[in-house]
């Protein structure tokens, strides 16, 4: 960690002869595609490169505003990483790719730096992650809930660690994109204190803007808050407003989409509730960020949900998620019979020790 504020001062100080583009080049040992892609975000819009490969190697040539979280990808595999205007050097294997070494860029080491002080965090997230996927946890709730209870202290730990990264490197674009991947699951309060604590010149890159904007909504759905109205077209082909849906209800709003794998293993966590609750006054609502209406379909038979289900079949850009601020999936608001929020991100067996709480 001590390296890396030394690093970002160093940085500071050499700032003038910073190159005024960047050169991507890489060598990935057995990667037989014919292309591969780059692809940067810009706050609200993303560009995508494309180049060719010739015996595992590549080359990309361009020039960035400020360090940019970048993703190379393959029809198959991708890797994340941070890009700037340097000469930055990929190797690795196809095998690993999300592996590869990444040389040549100072913003990535910084986040190298971060990632090796979370590594034994992170390990011991994937053992929990593995026990809770294990056949004989799945059929027992006793030990679900035991496992879901070390993931939610493990984690804990590392939005810890995190947090006191961003803290001591309020100036480093890796701190600003790990405050924009707190916004897919945190809450206002936290999210907001952490954006307020970076460096003005942060704050203000599109990022950053894109950030303050994401801000804006997450405030309006916090718990206590009253749920936004909007209507969207069921699965039958009717158009359905939450608030008319609602009458008096509680209601569990949940995002979710056919191609989204950890939605498809919560789904049969939302139907046990529905079962068990539907006839206390509560149900759920069902939005779909899918974009092909047959798979959408075909999953809502599939996974065996009663519920109604409602979608503008616009991916990413359901104009639902969009109101709420939705990046990440499965997400869901449980909002009582007045149309408040009461709980939201509720997953496993927290869904129904809460419903338990309200309902019964």
């Amino acid at each position: 960690m001590k390296y890396a504020i030394g690093f970002c001062l160093f940085l500071t100080a050499c700032k003038a002869s910073t190159p005024d583009h960047y050169t991507v080049t890489g060598d990935i040992a057995g990667l037989k595609d014919s292309l591969i892609y780059l692809k940067r975000s810009m706050g609200d819009s993303t560009v995508t490169d494309t180049t060719r490969v010739v015996n595992g190697h590549f080359s990309f040539t361009g020039s960035v505003e400020q360090p940019e979280e970048s993703y190379l990808m393959t029809d198959k595999v991708g890797l994340t990483f941070f890009i700037e205007n340097s000469d930055i050097h990929i190797k690795g294997s196809v095998d690993s790719f999300y592996n590869s070494d990444v040389s040549g860029s100072a913003t990535q080491l910084v986040d190298d730096s971060l990632n090796l002080a979370i590594k034994s965090i992170m390990d011991a997230l994937d053992v929990q992650i593995d026990s809770l996927n294990a056949p004989d946890v799945k059929k027992d709730t006793i030990k679900t809930a035991l496992v879901e209870a070390r993931l939610d202290s493990i984690r804990t730990v590392r939005r810890q660690a995190v947090d006191a990264f961003i803290h001591t490197h309020p100036a480093s674009p890796v701190s600003l994109y790990q405050v924009m991947s707190r916004t897919y699951a945190g809450s206002y309060p936290e999210v907001e204190e952490l954006f307020t604590g970076l460096d003005t010149g942060l704050q203000l890159t599109p990022v950053g803007q894109r950030l303050a904007r994401i801000l804006a909504v997450m405030k309006r759905r916090e718990v206590g808050q009253k749920i936004m109205d909007f209507t969207q077209t069921s699965i039958k082909g009717q158009p359905i407003t939450f608030s008319r849906f609602r009458r008096g209800h509680y209601v569990l709003l949940d995002f979710w989409a056919s191609w989204c794998g950890p939605c498809r293993a919560e789904n049969p966590n939302v139907l046990k509730a529905f079962n068990r609750f539907k006839s206390l006054n509560f149900t759920v609502l069902g939005v779909s960020l899918d974009d092909d209406s047959a798979k959408w379909r075909a999953a809502v038979v599939m996974d065996g949900m009663p519920w109604t289900q409602v979608s503008d079949l616009k991916g990413w850009n359901n104009e639902v998620a969009k109101q709420y601020a939705i990046q990440a999936i499965p997400f869901n608001f449980l909002v009582d019979s007045s149309g408040t929020i009461i709980a939201k991100g509720l997953r496993g067996t927290a869904l129904m020790q809460k419903l338990s709480q309200v309902l019964q």
